[in-house]
């Protein structure tokens, strides 16, 4: 049902005409001015007025020549804010004045004292005296600044001269975020897309961000246990790493363990600590603690034994090291496929991780005897059949089972991602890209710019005994650098 505030917008805006656009300097408030006929058949100003200020932000319709409110999304009464009434038939009066400076239209002189005089030239040093500064803008500006300390004008007006002049809409990726950005952002990394447009920029943000929203809705008890049990093997792992440095200090017990034999006449009983000459380290003395309730050939035994027990835990603790970073990795690339997922592909991983053992069956949820699914079939220009596993085990039936030993295997360099395959021996340099791309785009890295992609034939790809699903080694591979996009994906799909 439409709201009251949406039934005023009908009345006055249907079949108006957008007079202008304008923005209120460099703050964030919008100007949307109509003309339209009221019941009289008079032309009447509209302005719709858009306040994004957190959760003072407001929507309001104002007639221009009387500046009266005619509704707003929220009202507002005097109890609420003593500073201004978003009320239907009241005044509207702007929002407080900011006393920041507008970037775009400040001098030079006053730009040069203020970064000059900056004990701390930040982000939130540029937000208190530049108005309208996002705290993203904010930082760029500062990294750029700091790495051009001494020439911070230049610097300034090389930023402000980009965004007006020559525009590069960009969407970057930083730290499981992303950000879209009206250039290039030096602080948000390389892992970056550039579009033609801002409006391009905007709809592939937005899109991958409701479906990325649906994705989590559906997989957020999943990514939550998945997260969980990766925590954990990172502090086991940490563990296990400190567990093998102490194995190092195994020789130093024996050779201990030796000097106390060697010299057991000169050992006092009931010393806690003796120093004899060390005959691995030109006769240097070295300080020996004893325990005093032992005698010297006890304590000599004791230093024995702590170098027998290290040096038996060694393999034993590097297994335990080689199985936890296994399991981190084949956590991680599911947490990377979860990343990247579509609705559809939820349930793929889902099955993966009901059959390793992760989850648990659902009582009523989970439905018998259902079918293994299959890799996802693109079809390449010249008419050759690629497929892409979308999950772990997708990824191990399709190189090791379903895929010819002659066949083309691609995937993304050292980061998680799908395997793809080209059912072709010898594929055209064109297909060879267009499966780059696949596996760029199905790939924790799809919105890099520059990705590497490994391919080598079928033959050369192997699954060492007792790994994870969709761990596999390679050789004899050679390396393609794609930009991987939707709209090339889109076209490659059967």
């Amino acid at each position: 049902m439409p709201t009251n505030f949406c039934m005023v917008l009908r009345k006055y805006l249907d079949g108006a005409k957008i007079e202008s656009i304008s923005q209120v300097e460099n703050d964030r408030v919008l100007h949307f001015t109509f003309s339209n006929r009221n019941e009289l058949g008079d032309i009447e100003n509209i302005v719709l007025i858009v306040e994004i200020m957190g959760r003072h932000s407001a929507i309001i319709l104002m007639n221009k020549e009387s500046r009266k409110i005619l509704d707003c999304i929220k009202h507002v009464g005097t109890s609420q804010n003593t500073y201004r009434t978003l009320l239907p038939g009241a005044d509207y009066i702007d929002p407080p004045k900011q006393t920041q400076r507008d970037p775009f239209k400040v001098d030079d002189e006053w730009v040069f004292q203020n970064l000059s005089k900056a004990e701390n030239l930040d982000g939130g040093y540029l937000q208190q005296h530049f108005q309208g500064l996002g705290s993203d803008t904010a930082q760029e500006i500062a990294y750029r600044l700091k790495k051009n300390s001494n020439e911070k004008m230049a610097t300034w007006q090389k930023f402000w001269q980009e965004i007006t002049e020559k525009p590069v809409p960009t969407l970057s990726r930083s730290h499981e975020k992303e950000f879209f950005t009206p250039v290039f952002y030096q602080f948000l990394g390389t892992d970056a897309a550039v579009y033609d447009s801002y409006s391009q920029l905007l709809d592939a943000f937005y899109e991958g961000k409701a479906e990325k929203d649906r994705v989590k809705q559906q997989s957020g008890q999943l990514l939550k246990k998945i997260q969980t049990d990766l925590k954990r093997n990172r502090s086991k792992l940490k563990k296990l790493q400190r567990s093998l440095k102490d194995t190092e200090n195994a020789e130093e017990f024996r050779k201990k363990g030796e000097l106390l034999t060697t010299f057991m006449a000169q050992v006092p009983r009931g010393a806690a600590e003796v120093s004899l000459s060390d005959y691995y380290n030109e006769d240097k003395p070295l300080t020996i603690k004893t325990d005093p309730a032992y005698s010297p050939a006890q304590n000599a035994q004791k230093y024995f034994q702590k170098y027998q027990k290290l040096k038996k835990s060694v393999h034993i603790v590097q297994d335990q090291i080689d199985q936890t970073q296994q399991e981190v990795q084949y956590l991680e690339s599911v947490i990377s496929q979860l990343e990247i997922a579509t609705p559809k592909d939820v349930e793929l991983i889902r099955e993966e991780l009901l059959q390793e053992g992760y989850i648990k069956k659902r009582r009523h949820g989970d439905k018998k005897n259902q079918k293994p699914s299959q890799p996802e079939k693109f079809v390449a220009s010249d008419g050759t059949l690629i497929l892409v596993g979308k999950n772990n085990l997708q990824n191990d039936k399709l190189t090791l089972k379903t895929a010819r030993k002659t066949d083309i295997w691609l995937h993304a360099q050292k980061i998680p991602g799908s395997h793809v395959i080209i059912q072709n021996d010898q594929p055209s340099q064109e297909t060879l890209i267009e499966a780059a791309i696949l596996a760029a785009y199905f790939s924790k890295y799809r919105l890099s710019a520059s990705v590497p992609i490994d391919y080598t034939k079928v033959r050369n790809v192997h699954k060492p005994n007792g790994s994870k699903p969709g761990y596999v080694i390679y050789e004899h591979q050679k390396t393609l650098f794609v930009t991987p996009t939707k709209e090339q994906v889109e076209k490659l799909q059967k």
